[in-house]
């Protein structure tokens, strides 16, 4: 494998990145995490965690953590000028960044034309697989995921703040999708066969912004 044959991946601290982390280290070798973080909030932009938390992700996962910094209601324009500047960075010693996406065509184009202004391709390894058969195997190889966001369109607060298990998928109304690939909820994971050791945290406080139900996360 040449030097420029490594993956950046494409980390939101959620169980779909997760996923694609365990794949991808079976056939590459990863470069850093990559993870947009609101720069206002220090927080990872969408899902709410902390960036403390995100870094022990980074550090349990033995991995190099690259934030791409936002700030709060940042434009499309600013958010690919600061992924372009970090990919700019990996020039010679990456040429992939790998998404946990899986059927979200408009997303997938998306990713794929900005990588093309840095000259990386993207690497999509859970793409078209059907996404009950995910979640299960999410839980079979061993992950602990938290529900930290849910999308009050589609799932009530009683979802937040939950354990992603079976039971979790077996209360799931069926327009949501089990992976959530929607949007409808957000995870972080915790542990798992790709850690070195568990991330430990308490539930804080239950917060509804705009239509998003956030469970805050306390590391200790």
């Amino acid at each position: 494998m040449k030097e420029t044959d490594k993956v950046l991946i494409g980390w939101s601290g959620g169980k779909d990145s997760a996923l694609t982390l365990y794949e991808i280290e079976k056939s590459y070798e990863v470069a850093a995490l990559l993870t947009t973080v609101t720069e206002d909030y220090e927080r990872i932009s969408m899902h709410g965690v902390r960036v403390a938390l995100l870094e022990k992700q980074a550090e349990s996962l033995g991995y190099p953590l690259e934030k791409i910094l936002i700030s709060k209601n940042a434009s499309n324009e600013e958010y690919e000028a600061k992924m372009l500047e970090v990919l700019e960075k990996y020039r010679g010693r990456a040429s992939y960044v790998a998404f946990g996406d899986i059927f979200l065509e408009d997303v997938r184009k998306y990713r794929e034309e900005n990588l093309k202004r840095a000259n990386m391709k993207g690497i999509f390894p859970l793409w078209g697989r059907d996404t009950a058969k995910l979640a299960q195997n999410f839980i079979d190889f061993g992950f602990k995921a938290i529900i930290i966001c849910v999308d009050s369109k589609f799932l009530d607060e009683s979802f937040v703040g939950r354990i992603y298990d079976e039971n979790f998928l077996q209360e799931l109304p069926p327009n949501v999708d089990p992976c959530g690939e929607n949007g409808e909820f957000h995870s972080f994971v915790y542990d798992g066969p790709i850690f070195k050791s568990r991330i430990y945290f308490k539930v804080g406080e239950i917060v509804l912004r705009d239509r998003f139900y956030f469970c805050d996360l306390i590391p200790f």
